[in-house]
């Protein structure tokens, strides 16, 4: 029997956590990936006591040898991955989403920090989980970007973010054209402004309206499309 098979980053909490319930009570064995392994730890415990089909691993996008091992796990269990959903992200300008800082005043260092979580995070999560996503029946990668990331809207304010999630949606593009003649599709996917951490009280989206056009992406039938930027399943400028 055929089992379905889901990697999100970023589960422990927000938009993360609650794609892991949406998919696993839909069938998907989902690994939920982590950085603070209490954190994963005590996410993935509560949602095995309820029933559902998850584990939890600890595990950094910004350290290869983090997710070489991730990859290596699952691999152990499974011989397919059917959904990749590289969620994991931050802000990490100082202030958060009241940052006042700009491109004159950040320090490059912040910027190299979000690069290698946001986007090259999301390139390690690809290049370890290729080969298992090949074997799998509709293999779908969604990278969870964001409005802010817009080239044709570009504001100012929070450049490291901006910038790093410009660079994860150029890597959408680049994997779409690379992965014609596979079964594989890419897509970044922006939830809209949504009451997480990251988001904060004042975000004008409920979680369950953020995850829902993450979850059209993750499950798009063989002629939906790819190479894409969408939100709520519907196109929006790069």
């Amino acid at each position: 029997m055929y089992s379905k098979v889901a990697v999100v980053t970023g589960a422990n909490r927000g938009l993360g956590h609650a794609l892991t319930i949406a998919l696993a009570e839909d069938g998907y064995k989902v690994f939920m990936v982590g950085r603070n392994k209490i954190e994963i730890d005590n996410a993935s415990a509560k949602l095995q006591e309820a029933g559902l089909n998850v584990e939890g691993f600890e595990a950094d996008v910004s350290k290869a040898r983090h997710i070489t091992a991730l990859a290596s796990y699952v691999q152990s269990q499974f011989d397919h991955l059917d959904i990749l959903i590289n969620n994991a992200g931050v802000i990490i300008e100082p202030g958060g989403l009241d940052s006042q800082v700009t491109c004159f005043t950040i320090n490059p260092e912040i910027v190299e920090e979000a690069y290698s979580i946001n986007a090259v995070g999301a390139l390690r999560m690809v290049q370890a989980f290729y080969d298992l996503m090949k074997k799998a029946r509709q293999p779908r990668i969604v990278n969870v970007s964001t409005g802010m990331a817009t080239l044709t809207k570009m504001e100012g304010g929070w450049p490291a973010y901006r910038m790093s999630k410009a660079a994860m949606n150029a890597l959408t593009g680049i994997l779409a054209v690379e992965l014609e003649g596979t079964r594989i599709k890419v897509n970044s996917v922006c939830p809209g402004w949504v009451k997480t951490d990251m988001g904060g009280p004042n975000a004008t989206r409920s979680i369950e309206e953020g995850i829902e056009g993450i979850l059209w992406a993750a499950k798009l039938p063989p002629d939906g499309p790819t190479g894409g930027f969408f939100r709520d399943g519907k196109p929006i400028d790069w």
